[in-house]
């Protein structure tokens, strides 16, 4: 079973916030400065800068958000820290960057393998008590998640064939380090973690044969599949969560109203992300198919045999602390509560 709603039918049953302009004004705004890591012209970057905005119009004055875009103040690394700190107010990259701190960021960044679409992960933020349970993670680190947003599931590119699990025997390619190395290296593969930069230039240059790095339509963009003519399409294997957060201080001086409002807003990209990242896909896939590029849908059996590997990585992952363990409970239960986990 697979849980797939778009628009405000969406938000309405995620629980997620219809906004509204707020009339308030204020003569001294708020100014919350947001970093990310994404260009202006990405759909998340694009995204990023409308939650700002929205949230700008909703307080009537009272708040003044801006986004940082590229990476403009320090690295995407740094950013949370930089936030923690108070060298900036809020960091727009997602978990998976702070790993490092505590395992159980992990399972706030990618449950790799996990769910299906967007509105799964949303769910479990929002109708499941994710949220709650991942601030009792960031609030450690003097963080505040106020939310999260997801596209679509990402992608892989292949110079050879990858129409199943058989394919990735020996296959080397880009990956991001951490759980999702675990779990290809225990399919066969050889994962060579490098920054997303560099995946064009290793693929042209022959040093992987294929690399993870984004939806079909970001992998298009940056030119993969015209090295490589081979897609995993729809994708399975990953879907990235991308958190919008804001330093612990910072967040406790601002008022209710504007504590809303910043939900708000990023409820309402997140529902947008959600929806034009599947129609950017669809799209490319089309682009793709008539430019020769094989698109490859794995079987159900193939699938689920992906899944069993990346269950014991999931496994494995919760007993590196507590949080951990809380959080992969939460997943567990909450999969099989959508009839997606046995």
């Amino acid at each position: 079973m697979t849980i797939f709603r778009t628009g405000l039918a969406g938000a309405v049953a995620l629980g997620l916030t219809v906004i509204a302009p707020v009339a308030s004004q204020a003569a001294d705004a708020t100014t919350l400065q947001f970093q990310t890591h994404h260009s202006a012209s990405s759909l998340q970057g694009q995204a990023l800068l409308r939650f700002a905005d929205l949230a700008n119009k909703m307080s009537g004055g009272t708040l003044q958000v801006n986004m940082l875009t590229d990476s403009s103040v320090v690295k995407a690394s740094e950013a949370f820290e930089a936030a923690a700190t108070g060298i900036i107010d809020g960091d727009a990259t997602g978990a998976g960057y702070v790993t490092g701190k505590n395992p159980a960021f992990q399972f706030y960044g990618d449950v790799m393998g996990g769910y299906s679409t967007p509105y799964q992960i949303l769910g479990w933020y929002k109708n499941a008590g994710g949220l709650e349970l991942a601030n009792e993670l960031y609030e450690q680190f003097n963080m505040h998640l106020i939310g999260t947003f997801v596209a679509t599931p990402e992608s892989l590119g292949s110079t050879t064939s990858l129409a199943g699990i058989e394919d990735l025997k020996g296959w080397k390619f880009r990956s991001p380090p951490g759980m999702e190395s675990e779990i290809f290296q225990k399919l066969g593969a050889a994962p060579v973690v490098m920054p997303f930069g560099e995946v064009f230039t290793a693929m042209t240059s022959g040093t992987v044969s294929g690399a993870d790095a984004s939806t079909l339509a970001v992998n298009k963009g940056l030119g993969l599949y015209d090295v490589g003519k081979f897609a995993t399409y729809p994708g399975f294997h990953s879907m990235p969560i991308e958190h919008v957060t804001i330093n612990l201080d910072k967040w406790n001086s601002l008022t209710d109203e504007q504590k809303q409002i910043l939900q708000s807003a990023i409820d309402t990209i997140a529902i947008e992300v959600a929806t034009q990242s599947e129609i950017n896909d669809k799209k490319a896939a089309a682009e793709l198919t008539a430019a020769g590029v094989t698109l490859q849908d794995w079987s159900e059996a193939d699938r689920l045999a992906f899944r069993k590997v990346a269950q014991e990585v999931w496994a494995d992952w919760a007993t590196r602390s507590p949080e951990a363990q809380a959080a992969y409970d939460s997943h567990v239960a909450y999969m099989k509560s959508l009839g997606i986990l046995d």
